[in-house]
């Protein structure tokens, strides 16, 4: 498996639950990303052999490297989750979500709970890094849970033995909706010694360049962003201003291309929310082109519709 040259920038997928899968994670890597993460994996339903989860752990070809991300709290636990994780060659890296904001993982003492129990917090990634055999243990947070408490989060990460750190600039009160605190991200990259990736909107190139040079984090990963516009991390390494109609019509195609693939005919209802997405800026009867497709579960009929509304021909009649 490769490893990651944190002497050049780097650019990362984030895991976003029910958008970064397999399909998805192929397309994007087309596009340059250095690094693709699994969506979030509960460990309890890793340990207990959940064949959808089991599938969960699954990667592109093209994925090199590729981390598991697992959510827990229970030491033993985490302990077979990452007796699992190991069983597969195919795995770069175990990624411990410390981020999520979501209530039903919070009430589990999972996710971005763990900020409110350092301690606790310190001996999971102490388990995973004595019982991983992969090469990197990660781990991504945000601010602090209600208040900010940053630089003491990622101190933890950092003598807990994680080999890098992903930093979402938001506390869990913030959600997704509060301001993007910067400043403290670089706060955190000023007192540690380890690489970081910085996270939290993150929408252009220019914004990726100048959050890199600002909070001086080895990294950038990019999230919401990607979801409509996966061929943001081309533009950033070829320094490209625009996508070109052609090439979303053809990233579209492929990613609808690849659902089916991967979940048969229920691809093409999976594929509603990532075509609410695509279309949400910039096209000519985007909201009747939505209003169509989610009553579309045919593919053949799907794909007619994506081809016809991402032709740069398209008049608005579908």
């Amino acid at each position: 498996m490769h490893t990651l040259d944190f002497s050049k920038p780097l650019y990362a997928l984030a895991p976003l639950a029910g958008f970064t899968d397999l399909p998805f994670r192929s397309v994007v890597k087309k596009f340059g990303v250095d690094l693709t993460i699994s969506e979030m994996i509960s460990s309890n339903a890793l340990v207990h052999h959940s064949k959808k989860t089991d599938r969960m752990l699954e990667r592109s070809l093209l994925e090199n490297p590729y981390s598991i991300q697992i959510a827990g709290s229970n030491l033993d636990v985490i302990q077979k989750a990452v007796e699992i994780i190991n069983e597969r060659e195919d795995i770069t890296g175990i990624d411990l979500n410390c981020g999520c904001p979501a209530p039903k993982v919070v009430n589990n003492l999972q996710g971005s709970s763990l900020l409110t129990d350092l301690p606790q917090m310190a001996k999971i990634i102490k388990t995973i890094k004595k019982y991983s055999n992969k090469k990197y243990t990660s781990v991504k947070f945000r601010l602090g849970f209600n208040e900010k408490n940053h630089v003491a989060i990622a101190k933890v990460c950092e003598d807990a033995g994680a080999d890098y750190i992903a930093v979402h600039g938001r506390t869990r009160a913030g959600r997704y909706k509060a301001p993007v605190d910067y400043d403290a991200l670089a706060e955190i990259k000023r007192n540690i010694t380890i690489p970081m990736f910085a996270n939290g909107d993150i929408d252009t190139p220019q914004k990726a360049k100048w959050v890199r040079e600002y909070t001086g984090a080895e990294g950038i990963m990019i999230g919401r962003a990607a979801v409509s516009k996966p061929w943001i991390f081309k533009q950033i390494k070829e320094d490209m201003a625009e996508a070109t109609p052609e090439l979303i019509k053809e990233a579209v195609l492929e990613h609808f291309d690849q659902m089916i693939h991967y979940y048969d005919q229920y691809g093409a209802i999976l594929f509603r929310k990532n075509l609410h997405a695509y279309s949400k800026v910039g096209y000519r009867s985007a909201s009747a082109f939505r209003n169509t497709i989610n009553t579309t579960e045919d593919p053949a009929r799907m794909r007619e519709l994506i081809e016809l509304f991402f032709s740069k021909n398209y008049k608005g009649d579908l």
